[in-house]
């Protein structure tokens, strides 16, 4: 494996579907694009569908960059439930859709998830694991972390919104290879076609409510990725539930808000649900809403 050059760390957000993982057999090929990087960092949710997992557990037995999997050490639709994030000082929040009377939409909560269950938890295991910074000490001036992210020629404005975050972060550089050589997700896909044996999975929680009825289809599939999809959506309306407290309206996870397991998803066409986070490619840089 490359060693990293002193003071100058590459690293690859890994979110285990099409892109990314395009991106992390281009660093087990030592292309010129990838072969810097020696790390890649997998932020886990403790939520993602079993497909996934497997996936990753399928790149972690190659001959590749170390994948660093890590977390805040609960699971998010737990925390959600018992009302405590990494902390316990404060709940985590779903984008949650929100009705006073079922069936009809009123809004939608905020985002907290991405920046405590994945930005965090990334830029923690670079801090203390790979450049080894103590507790609160501040990083080097001299020190610059390259961070690889898989987001494709088709996702201009993801790419756009990670550059903005990343101009408060002075000691990291975002790198978007797939982006910049003019590679879609479509390129992606069939590049991996003779490199990977099974389906390259999508990669989101079981019950984000960013999923397209095609992916809601999808969890559906697997029993136990959609009862836990089903008892997450349930538990956010019960009485007494953190993460509902005072508020006037129910909490729903899917945008038609009524109960997940009575929803009618849609086959074909728009099914209404928000185009963000890549909903119809995944949560593939690691980092899901950049």
């Amino acid at each position: 494996m490359t060693k990293q050059t002193k003071n100058q760390f590459h690293i690859l957000s890994l979110g285990a579907g099409v892109q990314s993982t395009m991106l992390y057999l281009l660093a087990v090929e030592k292309h010129p694009l990838m072969e810097k990087v020696t790390h890649a960092i997998f932020a886990d949710t403790g939520e993602e569908p079993e497909s996934v997992y497997s996936h990753l557990e399928w790149l972690m037995s190659l001959d590749g960059p170390e994948i660093l999997v890590r977390s805040v050490g609960h699971r998010l639709g737990d925390n959600l439930l018992i009302g405590e994030n990494s902390t316990g000082q404060r709940f985590a929040s779903v984008p949650f859709f929100t009705a006073a009377r079922e069936g009809v939409k009123d809004g939608i909560t905020r985002r907290q998830c991405t920046s405590e269950y994945k930005i965090a938890v990334v830029e923690k295991c670079i801090r203390r694991e790979i450049v080894g910074l103590k507790y609160r000490q501040h990083m080097p001036k001299n020190v610059t972390v390259h961070q690889y992210m898989g987001l494709s020629f088709d996702e201009p404005k993801r790419v756009l919104k990670t550059c903005l975050r990343f101009d408060n972060i002075k000691w990291a550089i975002p790198h978007f290879p797939l982006f910049e050589t003019n590679t879609t997700r479509k390129i992606c896909a069939e590049w991996l076609k003779s490199r990977v044996t099974h389906e390259v999975p999508r990669s989101a929680c079981v019950f984000c409510p960013y999923h397209s009825d095609a992916e809601w289809l999808r969890v559906k599939e697997n029993p136990r990725d959609w009862a836990r999809a089903v008892e997450i959506d349930h538990g956010i309306r019960k009485d007494g539930v953190i993460v509902n407290r005072n508020m006037d309206m129910s909490l729903y996870a899917h945008s038609s808000c009524l109960p997940l397991d009575q929803v009618e998803f849609k086959t074909e066409g728009n099914d209404g649900q928000m185009e963000f986070c890549f909903s119809e490619f995944g949560c593939d840089t690691g980092m899901c809403g950049t």
